[in-house]
C-alpha cells in the first residue's frame, strides 16, 4: 500500500524542494564566477543547508550540479572545495575562451547597434569604478556584464552557456589573479572592444577580444 500512498503525496513535496535546491544552486554559482571565495575554498552540506536555511537535500543537488560543471572539486574523502588551477588547466581554460568568445563577438557584430555600444560604454565606466576602489569582485562582476552584454547579441545561447561554465571554473582563479594585478586602469582592450564595434571592424573585434580574455590568465600561468 505504501506506492498508492505516496504517489499523490509528490506532487506537493517537489516543487519547495526543487525550488529551493534551484535558489541555492543560484547563489553559490553566482558567488564562485563572481570570485566570492577562494581557491581551494571548503563547504559543507551542513553549512550550506544553515545559510540558506535548507534542507540537506535541496544543498546536495545544489553541490552535485555545480560538481558536474568544474565549479566545485569533490575529493576521494568527500570534501567539497573551489578547484585550485594548475597552470595547464588555466592555459587550457584560457584558450577555450579565446575561441568561443572571440566567435560570440563575431556573430554579434553585424547586431551591434549605437544602444549596446552605449550600454557597453557605460558598463566600462562601472569597471574602472571598482578598479579605483581595488574591489576586486565587483571588477570581476562588471568584467563579465561587459562581455555577457556584447555576448547576447550573437544570439548563440549554447555557446554563451559553454562560456558561462568557463567563467564559472575560473571565478576563484580570477579573483586570485586581479588581487595581484593591482589594476588601476580599465582594461584597454575594452576600449579596442568597443572602438571595433563602432567601425563594424570584424578583424580589430577579433583580436581585441581575445587578447582581453587571455592576456590576464597567462600572466597567471606563467
Amino acid at each position: 500500500m505504501s506506492d498508492p500512498v505516496s504517489n499523490p503525496i509528490r506532487p506537493t513535496v517537489e516543487p519547495p524542494t526543487g525550488s529551493a535546491h534551484d535558489r541555492v544552486y543560484r547563489a553559490l554559482r553566482t558567488r564562485i564566477m563572481h570570485g566570492e571565495m577562494a581557491p581551494g575554498e571548503a563547504l559543507t552540506l551542513r553549512g550550506i543547508g544553515r545559510e540558506f536555511d535548507v534542507s540537506m537535500t535541496p544543498a546536495r543537488e545544489s553541490v552535485r550540479r555545480l560538481v558536474a560543471e568544474g565549479a566545485l572539486f569533490l575529493s576521494s574523502s568527500g570534501r567539497v572545495s573551489t578547484p585550485e588551477l594548475t597552470n595547464e588547466r588555466i592555459e587550457e581554460l584560457a584558450a577555450l575562451r579565446a575561441l568561443i568568445e572571440v566567435e560570440l563577438a563575431s556573430r554579434a557584430l553585424p547586431r551591434a547597434h549605437i544602444a549596446l555600444i552605449d550600454r557597453l560604454q557605460s558598463i566600462n565606466s562601472n569597471v574602472a569604478e571598482m578598479i579605483s576602489k581595488r574591489d576586486a569582485v565587483g571588477y570581476l562582476r562588471t568584467n563579465l556584464e561587459f562581455h555577457r552584454t556584447l555576448y547576447l547579441r550573437a544570439q548563440a545561447p549554447a555557446m554563451l552557456a559553454m562560456a558561462e561554465t568557463v567563467w564559472l571554473q575560473l571565478g576563484p582563479t580570477m579573483r586570485a589573479l586581479y588581487g595581484r594585478l593591482r589594476r588601476t586602469e580599465p582594461p584597454q582592450n575594452h576600449k579596442l572592444i568597443i572602438a571595433a564595434l563602432k567601425a563594424g571592424d570584424e578583424p580589430g573585434l577579433r583580436l581585441a577580444v581575445r587578447s582581453d580574455v587571455t592576456q590576464g590568465l597567462r600572466m597567471l600561468a606563467g
